[in-house]
């Protein structure tokens, strides 16, 4: 795990790890790019993502680019949701029948696959000096590049403008500011913050910020690099108890728990003005224009406030890498697999992701034509510190005992002292025999 300080780069570098998810998968969408090409004697290279809308757009139009370039090649792409396609990956590399071509965020879930050596070491065949370093490095392991990055993503609190000013709501500064929001919108019947947790990941976000905000930005390094305090820390333990407060003052829809992020039901709360803030990435800004664009013009959104006494910043944030995109070991015409990754992870398709889909680019040179994306990226560049998601850094035990602690907080169903301890346990378990 790294630190990183605006001093010393123009951007934040990442880590990202992510959980394998128990669902099963869902039947995928597929597509090719142009006509059939499938006759004999013909290639094909198959890439599986979990795009939709815009950004899968701007995919298929960077795959005809390859097919024009690489006349006789199809390339076929898979999509999935995502929380099944963690597990149809793994399934896959496990039975070794992966895609040529796969998405993930890098960090320590890609790097389980460059361990088991399925994964493409593409360092001497791409130009890395066209993405961001910041953006390069979750997918970087003893000097070794095993994936070009293509989009990145920061998690503020969005919320609706419309129902701030109804109730003369300001922007908060000061984590106190924070709850007054909270209990002036539960007392006129509005869910104060919309959250759907079945996936446990959209949770997480709030254990990320309070822990961070309270411990400061070296409490996560140290746990997770085993140098300092642990995830048993004091910071930890009022982290999760906040939580359960906020739980406790009516701030999450009821249900949080049986709420599914990946069909959208904490985005209709949004929409319907069920809810009025969400904490979530900014690709909720591009999954907003394709589900329902008039809601746009509502959105505002600030970075998660501070809190009095605490060691954390307005200027460190919560954030990922992704897509990524990497080639499997085991795929059959790995040249021609490494030149795709090469176009889809393109300075042209970044550009349209950029302004077609809100994505904020991994690439040199983009240009932003949409004020709002590049107000989204200017809060990158002003920060200071990038934590990364716990779910994708840490290693997939530890992972998944995080997710599963925090879950049973917003649920009540464990106290804040036996949560910890049990990620800190794990973490003993997994991250010091490595």
């Amino acid at each position: 795990m790294f630190k990183f300080f605006k001093k010393s780069m123009p951007i934040i570098s990442i880590l990202l790890v992510v959980l394998l998810a128990a669902c099963q998968p869902k039947a995928p969408s597929t597509s090719t790019s142009g006509s059939d090409k499938s006759n004999s004697g013909k290639k094909t290279l198959t890439v599986w993502h979990i795009e939709t809308g815009a950004a899968e757009t701007a995919l298929k139009n960077a795959a005809k680019r390859f097919e024009e370039k690489h006349p006789g090649v199809t390339v076929k792409l898979v999509r999935y949701e995502n929380d099944p396609y963690k597990t149809k990956l793994s399934v896959a590399m496990s039975g070794g029948n992966p895609p040529d071509v796969f998405h993930s965020w890098g960090g320590g879930w890609l790097k389980n696959f460059v361990d088991a050596g399925q994964v493409v070491d593409i360092t001497n065949k791409i130009d890395k000096d066209i993405y961001l370093e910041a953006a390069i490095t979750p997918a970087t392991y003893d000097g070794k590049i095993y994936g070009v990055p293509v989009g990145m993503d920061i998690v503020p609190v969005w919320y609706n403008k419309e129902i701030f000013s109804k109730y003369n709501l300001k922007e908060p500064q000061t984590y106190d500011e924070f709850l007054e929001i909270v209990k002036t919108l539960k007392s006129k019947g509005i869910i104060p913050l919309a959250l759907a947790n079945k996936t446990k990941w959209p949770g997480s976000f709030y254990m990320m910020y309070l822990a961070e905000r309270i411990g400061g930005k070296d409490l996560f390094n140290e746990a997770f690099e085993r140098t300092g305090r642990g995830f048993d820390d004091d910071a930890y333990v009022q982290a999760a108890k906040e939580i359960q407060n906020l739980v406790k003052i009516g701030a999450f829809p009821e249900g949080v728990n049986g709420l599914n992020y990946d069909t959208g039901q904490s985005r209709q709360l949004m929409y319907t003005g069920k809810a009025a803030m969400m904490i979530d990435g900014t690709w909720f800004l591009g999954t907003t224009r394709r589900e329902m664009p008039e809601f746009e013009e509502k959105i505002g959104f600030f970075m998660f406030p501070v809190i009095e006494g605490g060691k954390g910043t307005h200027k460190d944030i919560v954030g990922g890498v992704s897509p990524v995109y990497s080639v499997s070991a085991k795929s059959p015409n790995k040249d021609l697999a490494i030149e795709l990754i090469k176009e889809l992870a393109s300075k042209e398709t970044a550009q349209e992701m950029a302004n077609n889909d809100g994505v904020i680019s991994a690439i040199k040179g983009v240009k932003y034509e949409d004020e709002y994306i590049q107000k989204i990226s200017d809060v990158l560049e002003n920060a200071e510190f990038m934590q990364t998601y716990y779910d994708q850094t840490l290693p997939t035990e530890v992972a998944t005992e995080h997710l599963d602690t925090t879950q049973a907080l917003f649920g009540l169903s464990i106290t804040p002292e036996e949560a910890v301890k049990r990620v800190e346990k794990k973490a003993e378990e997994v991250i010091e025999k490595k």
